[in-house]
């Protein structure tokens, strides 16, 4: 990779390392990548060794094509059939598959995707040949009104929309999707709804975050398709582990479109302990209610705008405008922590920075760094 190129995800210090002059091995704290600073599990390194070295040899045989005990895992805790599961390669394979589909059944019709919003939705759809119609939502709030994202899909036959969003952490009300999906059921498209950060949606307000579940509207709109990740959850990310929700025809005809024996078997066994695991659940819960409200009243203590976020991870810019909040980047690299440029999210355009949610230690390092680099440039100005 070109090392003046910016990166198009978190978690790759190299190339910005590069960009600014700075050593390759000068250590870092990284708030770029969006991942459980409490994972992975604890018990998880002996129950990797013991399926190595025992246990019936997990590598030495083909996985279930069909990953029954995963999906039967999935449909416990999601309240779904196990016949609307497929398991996918991250994420990231199940956002390919569903346009995979698109491209299938109308394969010169646009994908409308909803920005700013995750760079692998566009990739997907270049790799398939597909236009991309962008429909931009606007700061402060990045409101989706469902009436308007309808009257601009014209040809488009897909949608995406990322709940909650990356990276402005929001969250689309289950109403306002549930209108949305009203709105497109009778014209022949598919809505797709990546949820790779739902795990850490948490309560808002005293509200149970089970009453802005998707999941129900599964069974009264077949051309809903929701997707997750388990990576981030359990800061897995080298593991690749997801799936795609969505009614039985649907699961069918994308099992079609996916290679044999695309997750491994040891990330496939690795489905059913990870949902037990209820401790780690509770323990993620707790931090969350702890750690997003106070970095969120820290970073707005330093005068920074920040986005209300439903995710684990902040969208901020600094009041000075585009340039002020790009030169925070550097500033902070040259401190020791990695924030996320946002060069790569149309509608944004650099003019912010994305933070991640760290543990009390790691997002107390962060907001010292910020309350540096903010105190120069105020002392440096003219």
């Amino acid at each position: 990779m070109n090392s003046k190129e910016w990166p198009l995800h978190g978690g790759q210090a190299a190339p910005l390392l590069a960009r600014f002059g700075l050593a390759d091995d000068t250590p870092v704290l990284d708030a770029s990548a969006n991942l459980n600073p409490l994972g992975p599990p604890a018990w998880l390194p002996d129950w990797v060794s013991a399926r190595l070295q025992g246990e019936g040899e997990a590598l030495a045989r083909y996985p279930d094509p069909d990953y029954r005990e995963a999906r039967e895992s999935i449909a416990a805790r999601d309240g779904v059939a196990p016949e609307q599961i497929l398991l996918t390669n991250g994420g990231a394979e199940a956002i390919f598959l569903a346009v995979a589909l698109q491209a299938r059944e109308f394969p010169a019709a646009p994908v409308a995707i909803v920005e700013p919003t995750f760079a692998e939705y566009a990739r997907a759809c270049a790799a398939h040949g597909l236009p991309v119609t962008r429909l931009t939502l606007e700061p402060p709030d990045f409101r989706l009104d469902p009436e308007a994202v309808v009257a601009a899909l014209g040809e488009a036959r897909l949608l995406f929309l990322c709940r909650p969003n990356n990276p402005t952490g929001t969250l689309v009300p289950q109403a306002s999707v549930a209108r949305l999906l009203e709105l497109t059921a009778q014209r022949g498209y598919r809505v797709v709804v990546d949820e790779a950060f739902i795990d850490f949606v948490g309560n808002e307000k005293g509200r149970p975050a089970g009453e802005e579940a998707l999941t129900p509207l599964l069974t009264r709109f077949e051309h809903l398709i929701l997707l997750r990740s388990l990576t981030k959850h359990f800061t897995l990310p080298g593991l690749r582990l997801g799936y795609l929700l969505a009614d039985r025809e649907t699961v069918r005809f994308a099992a079609g479109c996916q290679p044999a024996w695309s997750v491994n078997g040891l990330a496939a066994a690795l489905v059913a302990p990870l949902l037990a695991d209820r401790d780690f659940a509770g323990r993620t819960e707790a931090w969350l209610a702890t750690e997003r409200p106070r970095l969120q009243a820290g970073l707005a203590t330093l005068g920074l705008e920040v986005i209300p976020s439903r995710a684990n991870f902040f969208l901020v810019r600094h009041p000075g405008g585009r340039e002020a909040t790009r030169q925070l980047l550097p500033a902070l690299l040259r401190r020791g922590v990695l924030v996320r440029h946002t060069e790569s999210f149309p509608g944004l355009d650099g003019g912010w920075l994305r933070l991640a949610l760290g543990d009390a230690t790691a997002n107390q390092r962060l907001l010292a760094a910020l309350a540096e680099v903010l105190q120069e440039a105020e002392e440096g100005a003219p």
